[in-house]
This record gives C-alpha cells, sequence and structure tokens, in this order.
C-alpha cells in the first residue's frame, strides 16, 4: 500500500514535493489554457507543454501519453502527461479508468514515488474524484509513495497527511 501525502496545488505545492521519481499530469482535448497543476508547470518549463501541443505532438486525446524531463526547473526529473479526452465529458467512470491507466504506466515504468493532481471534470463532484483515485490509481501502483496535489474540498476526502 502507498504512503499518501497532499500538497496544495501551485508553486508552493510543487517545490514541497521533494525526493519524487515523477510528477504526473492529466491533459484533456479541451484544456486551452491549461489549468491548475499543467498550467503551473508548463510556466515553470518556460511553455515546453504548451509547445508540444500546439505543434500536435500530444493533443490530450484519451490513452494519449507523453514524457518530458524536467530539465532541473523542478525537483521532479521526469514528467509524465496522460490525455483525457474531453473534459466537459469526464464523468466518474472515465475518470478511474484514466487514473488506473496511469498507475500501471507508471508502475510499468519503475516509478517508485509519484505526485499527481486528480482531474476534475464536469461531471466529476470531490467525492467522486476522491473514489476514482483511491479504487483507481492506488490499487494499479505499485510505487510506495504517492504526492496528491489537492485542493481543501479533496483533501479532506483522501487518506493521508498534509506532507
Amino acid at each position: 500500500m502507498s504512503q499518501t501525502t497532499t500538497h496544495d496545488i501551485g508553486m508552493e505545492g510543487l517545490d514541497s514535493l521533494g525526493e519524487v521519481d515523477a510528477l504526473c499530469l492529466f491533459v484533456a482535448e479541451d484544456d486551452r489554457p491549461l489549468p491548475s497543476s499543467a498550467g503551473y508547470v508548463d510556466w515553470r518549463l518556460c511553455g515546453a507543454l504548451s509547445r508540444v501541443l500546439k505543434n500536435g505532438f500530444f493533443t490530450g486525446a484519451k490513452d494519449d501519453w507523453l514524457l518530458l524531463p524536467s530539465d532541473g526547473k523542478l525537483t521532479v526529473p521526469r514528467i509524465f502527461v496522460v490525455g483525457l479526452g474531453s473534459r466537459k465529458a469526464l464523468n466518474a467512470g472515465a475518470l478511474s479508468e484514466a487514473l488506473a491507466s496511469a498507475g500501471k504506466v507508471l508502475s510499468r515504468a519503475k516509478v517508485d514515488s509519484v505526485a499527481l493532481e486528480v482531474p476534475a471534470g464536469a461531471g466529476t463532484e470531490d467525492s467522486a474524484r476522491a473514489e476514482a483515485f483511491q479504487k483507481g490509481f492506488l490499487p494499479a501502483f505499485k510505487g510506495g509513495r504517492v504526492a496528491v496535489l489537492a485542493d481543501k474540498g479533496l483533501v479532506r476526502l483522501l487518506p493521508g497527511r498534509k506532507g
């Protein structure tokens, strides 16, 4: 069972991650400009993620994957970006499926500790997001530590403590 800690969304939260192997971002096809953690990471990477999206190499389509190096601009060395499809169409089932898929891919990549933000969508309330994380991501991820970048509404529903 992975140890779970929570961190605020934003630059301070990203900088407080400490020793994590990877950051997992979820980006939808209709996320322009990039919201939340993806936007903060893109800013820190001087627009590298936006350029990849603009060039069409990665679009945010469902099951679309991208691996970016942080080049020392973040404490986390590797950034895995997962396509969600349409954020407007994101419901609890699709979210759980995306989180489970991310957990499996990160495990195959030998990621031992990961930071991620549980994405929100039109059909996903905080309770559905917490359940998708606990039943989709956690069982699929074989690493030892998970740092969740979360807002206050989601933090109170997650296991773990403030990190």
